[in-house]
């Protein structure tokens, strides 16, 4: 029998029958123009579906493949949170080290008693640049700042340093960029190195991530994604695209920014859960929730930990864990179903619902329950 006629024992129907659901989603998102980039679905390592859709370069007609790195926008903190517990691991830094003692930062609005620990789960308490969850958006910063301005850790400080706490370290959670630049910051003072080149040592190289890497968006490089974002009609609707040129700073940072490919997320998620990559110690802190977020619309509950998102059900089990990131013409997710020995990325270089994608193509390939 060959292997799309195997029966998979987690829904009892063929794999060609699940393999042709799941491209029946990819279809009907990219018909509806919903979707170009790349995704993958795997489950025990396996891969079972892996595609690009669209278009790399709209005016020149490149498309996408497997092979092209897309910004992953907030999942980059994912990198920076690992390379932190890599470090941690050989002693370089401790997770309840004040931020401030470590980057030497004076006249700043940072209370001394943040730790790198409260940065990574969103317990800082510290202002963001953009507070997002009070419905401000990150692209207007740059209506006033040119954002080619904006090209390593510390050219951020300005926008978020001086501003008053929201609440007590440790006192609650609320999701923060800045957090982990400051985070970026306290690793370049202990290694006396750039913040891009000890994420390439620490998680890219380790990683088996190759190709992944921080590419300004005004430089050459081959097989990097353009992001398109939506532009709007009269009526709301999608009237066409623009580039995202002008909509954050031209190369990443340690809050977003790394472009990888769907393979390179399928090795980092297997290397931070092998027992090489991290110790043993370091592995089941860095997989566990740390504190409660807010309940997701379904009712599910969502708990931050160390850039992980952990999702839980009404009754208090595990159903995924990841993280996901969205800038104007950038989509990136990445999650895991432990259950199912499930993985699903999707990084697009247009505005897409990737957690609606993401929901139905972990539905179709038996993740979760229909």
């Amino acid at each position: 029998m060959s292997d799309e006629h195997k029966i998979d024992p987690l829904r009892g129907l063929t794999i060609e029958a699940i393999l042709s659901a799941l491209r029946a989603i990819v279809d009907r998102y990219e018909a509806e123009k919903l979707f170009s980039g790349a995704l993958l679905v795997s489950r025990g390592g396996l891969e079972l579906l892996a595609e690009a859709r669209g278009l790399s370069h709209r005016g020149f007609s490149v498309p996408n493949t497997l092979d092209t790195r897309f910004d992953t926008a907030s999942l980059g903190k994912l990198l920076t949170a690992t390379a932190t517990f890599r470090l941690a691991d050989r002693c370089f830094l401790g997770l309840d080290e004040s931020v401030l003692d470590i980057t030497g930062l004076k006249g700043t609005k940072i209370p001394a008693d943040v730790t790198l620990r409260h940065c990574l789960s969103h317990t800082s308490g510290i202002a963001d640049d953009a507070d997002e969850e009070a419905g401000e958006e990150y692209e207007a910063i740059w209506k006033t700042k040119p954002c080619y301005m904006v090209r390593e850790v510390r050219d951020l400080l300005p926008q978020f340093a001086y501003k008053e706490p929201l609440f007590p370290a440790g006192a609650k959670s609320r999701y923060n960029n800045c957090a982990y630049v400051l985070v970026g910051l306290a690793l370049e003072k202990r290694t006396g190195l750039p913040f891009r080149k000890i994420v390439e040592t620490e998680v890219i190289g380790p990683a088996g991530m190759a190709g992944a890497g921080y590419f300004p968006k005004d430089g050459v490089e081959p097989l990097v994604a353009e992001g398109y974002a939506t532009v709007e009609g009269a009526e709301g609707g999608a009237a066409g695209f623009r580039k995202n040129i002008y909509a954050y700073p031209p190369i990443g940072s340690p809050d977003a920014g790394a472009f990888v490919t769907v393979r390179n997320l399928a090795s980092l998620f297997a290397a931070i859960e092998s027992e090489s990559f991290l110790s043993a110690t370091s592995r089941a802190e860095f997989l566990r929730p740390v504190i409660d977020a807010f309940t997701l619309e379904s009712g599910d509950l969502r708990r931050y930990g160390y850039a992980l998102e952990h999702d839980f059900d009404p009754s208090g089990m595990p159903i995924r864990y990841g993280k996901d990131g969205v800038n104007p013409g950038v989509a990136a997710i990445a999650m895991r179903y432990p259950t199912a020995d499930g993985f699903v990325v999707i990084l697009a270089n247009q505005d897409t619902n990737v957690w609606s994608m993401c929901r139905d193509l972990a539905r179709a390939a038996g993740f979760v329950s229909p």
